[in-house]
């Protein structure tokens, strides 16, 4: 798939265009970049302080969510991207911190006519997503850094639970555009915080990400949506092991802890979807 946007792709060392030749991508200035077996292309332009998604985590979460306890947020977020889009607007879907790909290759079923290229760190996030749909393109590069990406070259950007780079997505959305961001609520997941010794959401996380944007984008458009999930304890474990949670927990003691719990246990989904538009 990735001979199909390769068009909108930037070298990460020069930001000059890049081609593809056999199973690599070229640049003017001879940087090579190889694409692997599985699909997907490594666009990192050297070191990075960020921690990328570990096999495990990525395999928890492509259960997780391939068993559907997140569909609420996939149908949500598909129904707010038909309602902004503009289809007018030139460019393919990119996806930031997209994971395996799971509400990516969703909005592409929505727009039948749509390329999507997927960007993550991790490069086990990037074998699936490279295989997710086939109309998605999928690379390694970090959020935090300038992305691979030429001026303009979406018409929309999705950004679900993963972090925004505010001058980086004003740039890479076409004028039009449409960037869709999920974020967590304080109530999600509320359950388990104490129960799980899990992260807490912050209280002011929906007001610090629109002052984050602000200089960058204005907001089109909000929505609020919450449901409430039945999870086994497999599920459970795999919520945790899934997400940042991972990070922070003793895969051993969560165990324990989950144990305690009902099976099935009933947990808050809580988020909040919000459509951006560029400013000028």
């Amino acid at each position: 798939m990735l001979n199909r946007v390769v068009h909108v792709l930037a070298c990460p060392h020069c930001g000059a265009a890049l081609t593809q030749r056999d199973r690599a991508l070229l640049c003017t200035a001879g940087h090579n970049f190889d694409i692997a077996k599985q699909g997907y292309v490594n666009l990192l332009s050297g070191a990075t302080k960020h921690s990328a998604d570990t096999k495990e985590m990525v395999d928890a979460r492509d259960e997780f969510l391939s068993a559907g306890h997140y569909a609420p947020i996939s149908e949500a977020l598909v129904e707010l991207a038909r309602r902004t889009v503009d289809p007018s607007v030139p460019g393919c879907v990119v996806d930031i911190g997209g994971g395996t790909g799971y509400y990516h290759a969703r909005v592409m079923d929505a727009f039948p006519d749509a390329e999507g290229i997927l960007l993550d760190i991790s490069k086990f996030a990037a074998r699936r997503a490279a295989k997710a749909h086939p109309r998605i393109g999928a690379a390694v590069a970090d959020a935090w850094q300038d992305l691979p990406l030429k001026d303009g070259a979406a018409s929309l950007v999705l950004n679900t639970f993963a972090p925004r780079n505010g001058p980086e997505l004003g740039r890479v959305l076409a004028p039009g555009g449409v960037l869709l961001v999920v974020t967590p609520r304080p109530g999600h997941l509320q359950e388990l915080i104490d129960a799980l010794g899990l992260l807490r959401v912050d209280e002011r996380k929906e007001s610090r990400l629109t002052e984050q944007l602000a200089p960058y984008f204005s907001v089109a458009e909000s929505e609020r949506l919450t449901r409430t999930m039945t999870l086994d304890h497999r599920a459970l474990a795999q919520l945790v092991g899934m997400g940042p949670n991972a990070w922070h927990s003793d895969a051993r003691d969560v165990q324990e802890r989950i144990g305690q719990l009902p099976d099935p246990c009933r947990v808050t989904l809580s988020v909040t979807l919000t459509a951006y538009r560029p400013l000028g």
